[in-house]
């Protein structure tokens, strides 16, 4: 294996040269220009590190590395306009001239402000790069603070091509593209979070909404960055735990929000304390809430009461900047496995965690590393409740977890060389070990272990045409490990995969960006597709495993193309996606005698996975913008007859009208849910349905420290059932009408 990479990494370098010294002959007599500098604070003269800067009217732009410098390389020949964006600063712009094989230097000056929300979307990748090659998304800001929920999935349910997986709040998960679970991979600050969200319906992500401070999702295979476990996209929820910037002084935030569906109570504070070189923060959270109501009545069971918190440091020298954090978790929520009043599931989770994020710059072709690191701690019981004749509650722990967790990443970024542009390769190691106890303890423990190294490079052609490669190698060691109901169990997996992508940029023309992606990606079975064999509480099923599963494997393409001009932004993507030997949950229509459960089975089959998204926004004058999505998924297995995939999203289209005067806004939403009846073997049709939601927000100030955001959802109060919830009554209505207020002020 070592003498595979080291041959690998040879013919690389040997490319990278020569193409260096081709470029170092074609310049003699070429015409390409390009243009070098810093961006400066107008109000300290420090140089301004990690600020995005573009050429107006393109796609043409880098970050500034950790000193304020940038580099633009490959301009045409002619006038320009640079466009200097950040978070905390004015946008800024200044115009200058390209000349032919001529290198100039500009500097920038930008004011700070008290708030800028004006930011670009990077893209997923280990360089920020600018460029897209598939469909992606983020929120920040007012945007992310509009979409406040009591978990991930309720917040970003409704976005195009993400719906929700549901059973109740608490563990509401995001689904991408019909898949959930272990297929989407959702990280804090870029590496894995230690939890057990992905293992069932009735686990939840362990990180409160309110604490994050960017989202990002990448809609697509990602495995080449990320590995197993990213099939169908990331999620990525970024916090300030460790600062990049921070001002000297006195800074932070302050969030409360209520809803009335549920009574919900939520509360957020971070402070941080910052000189010259030196930060401290912290933060804390605290939501609680009731049942949920319904038109139909009230879904019993759906209480939660959670907090959690972290406190950081990070520091900042000449070369080197970085910073630590130490984290916990305390999540306690109901599941709504029976609706019977004296008898419930609740699960109670908690997780601590050190997380580290170092930044160093240097001399040489490899001119900038980053190492990355969580290590958690998890334990969650799932404890059965039943009413004692003296109204008190009798409690039994039918199921455990304790679970730790180490995650790195070590990453070199590369500089230009020849025709390759800015490229990264990285070194990522992950482990867990699992124990699993508990009287119904329905899988084995796990112990896993996975190394990978990989590579990401751009190659742009010319200043409209680029393209991306790259590679990813993953070994994987995973052993079963016994428990009580497993006392005998000794079997272990060891798998090598390989995971790439080839990806295009295009922009024919002022507006235009087409981008696409092929790619190769992989997925290892969990412990419960492999080994399962009993009930489980929590998720309200009989669940049995297959050993013999073997990896999914997905081979597929990615398109986009995007319209941005003037008034209108139209975006367009579809995707294919081909699985072989994917692992499906598929129900049997049988009842387990004994529990009463429906039983569900783990099975592989060659699956396909196809459907698009279309999001539009249209300004109709300076304040009045129009925005409509739609998106559609199909899946289906190939195997043996073709037949639908289990727990596919309906066809969504939604439209939403917003008014800004500035100072306030207001606006409404309507979406519309088709019927699904493109269902599997044994499982429920659902019927269409159309909700209209409505919000008002106000910023008390102009600089947008003080804002109070009021949003109405399913005003009509329609009964209706999503199709993805895991709820077993399917006669279990969702959210009814609720008022949902939050009040945010910034420091």
């Amino acid at each position: 294996m070592k003498n595979y990479i080291y041959i690998i990494y040879t013919i690389l370098l040997t490319i990278c040269f020569e193409n260096t010294l081709d470029a170092k002959e074609s310049s003699k007599g070429g015409t390409d220009a390009n243009v070098f500098g810093h961006v400066i604070n107008a109000e300290t003269g420090k140089h301004i590190p990690f600020i995005n800067i573009i050429i107006e009217g393109t796609r043409i732009g880098t970050i500034t590395d950790a000193s304020g410098h940038y580099l633009l390389t490959n301009l045409p020949v002619g006038e320009h306009k640079l466009v200097v964006q950040g978070m905390g600063y004015t946008t800024t712009q200044k115009k200058f001239t390209a000349e032919a094989s001529r290198t100039i230097e500009i500097d920038i000056e930008v004011e700070p402000t008290a708030l800028n929300l004006d930011v670009v979307v990077f893209t997923a990748s280990p360089t920020r790069s600018t460029f897209r090659y598939r469909p992606d998304q983020v929120f920040i800001g007012e945007a992310l603070q509009s979409r406040s929920e009591a978990s991930f999935g309720e917040m970003l349910n409704g976005e195009p091509g993400v719906a929700m997986r549901s059973m109740g709040s608490a563990p509401a998960r995001p689904v991408i593209r019909g898949m959930d679970g272990d297929r989407i991979l959702v990280l804090q600050n870029g590496e894995r979070m230690g939890d057990i969200s992905e293992s069932s319906a009735d686990h939840s992500i362990s990180l409160d909404p309110m604490a994050a401070s960017r989202v990002e999702v990448v809609r697509g295979p990602a495995s080449l960055l990320y590995g197993s476990s990213a099939l169908g996209g990331v999620i990525n929820l970024m916090t300030t735990d460790i600062p990049e910037f921070w001002d000297p002084g006195h800074s932070g935030a302050l969030s409360l929000q209520g809803a009335t569906v549920n009574q919900m109570i939520a509360g957020f504070g971070r402070y941080t304390y910052g000189t010259d070189n030196l930060a401290a923060t912290a933060r804390f959270s605290y939501r609680q809430s009731e049942n949920i109501q319904t038109p139909k009545g009230t879904i019993n069971n759906t209480a939660m009461l959670n907090y959690d918190g972290a406190i950081g440091t990070a520091f900042k020298t000449d070369n080197i900047n970085g910073g630590m954090s130490a984290s916990f978790v305390n999540h306690n929520f109901e599941i709504p496995e029976s609706q019977n009043e004296d008898e419930k599931v609740e699960i109670r989770m908690q997780r601590q965690g050190l997380h580290g994020n170092f930044f160093r710059e240097r001399e040489g072709l490899f001119d900038k590393a980053q190492m990355r690191f969580n290590i958690s701690r998890m334990y969650q019981e799932e404890i059965e409740m039943e009413v004692e004749e003296d109204g008190t509650w009798d409690e039994d722990t039918e199921l455990t977890y304790e679970k730790y967790t180490f995650s790195a990443t070590y990453t070199l970024e590369h500089k230009p060389v020849g025709a390759v542009d800015r490229g990264a390769l990285g070194l990522n190691l992950y482990g867990h070990n699992t124990d699993i106890g508990g009287d119904e303890a329905y899988t084995p423990g796990e112990r896993r272990l996975s190394v990978a190294i990989f590579t990401f490079q751009e190659i742009p052609l010319t200043n409209r045409f680029r393209l991306q490669a790259g590679i990813r190698f993953d070994y994987q060691h995973t052993a079963a490990l016994s428990n009580f109901l497993f006392p005998d169990i000794n079997m272990t997996r060891n798998a090598v995969n390989y995971s790439g992508s080839f990806g295009a940029n295009f922009r024919p023309a002022e507006g235009w960006e087409i981008g696409g992606q092929f790619a190769r990606s992989h997925r290892n079975p969990t412990v419960e597709e492999l080994y399962a064999n009993g009930v489980h509480i929590g998720a309200g099923v009989f669940e049995i495993g297959n050993h013999l599963l073997k990896d999914e494997i997905g081979h597929g393409g990615d398109l986009f193309i995007n319209y941005r001009k003037n008034q209108l932004s139209v975006e367009l993507a579809g995707y294919v996606n081909h699985f072989m030997n994917y692992i499906i949950f598929q129900p049997t229509g049988q009842i387990d005698s004994v529990s009463a459960y429906p039983i569900f089975v783990y099975e592989g089959d060659e699956a396909r996975i196809s459907g698009g998204e279309l999001s539009l926004q249209y300004l109709f004058f300076e304040n009045l913008k129009l925005t409509a999505t739609a998106d559609y998924v199909h899946g289906q297995r190939m195997g043996n007859g073709i037949e639908n995939l289990p727990f596919m999203p309906p066809l969504r289209l939604s439209s939403a009208l917003k008014y800004d005067f500035g100072s306030f806004w207001i606006g409404a939403r309507v979406q519309r849910v088709s019927k699904q009846s493109s269902v599997a073997p044994d499982e429920d049709k659902t019927d269409g349905y159309v909700l209209l939601g409505a919000q008002a927000g106000v910023r008390i100030d102009r600089t947008g420290r003080h804002i109070i955001i009021a949003r109405g959802e399913n005003l009509l109060d329609a009964a209706y059932r999503d199709h993805l919830s895991r709820i077993e009554d399917r006669n279990v209505f969702m959210p009814g009408r609720n008022v949902n207020l939050t009040y945010r002020w910034l420091f």
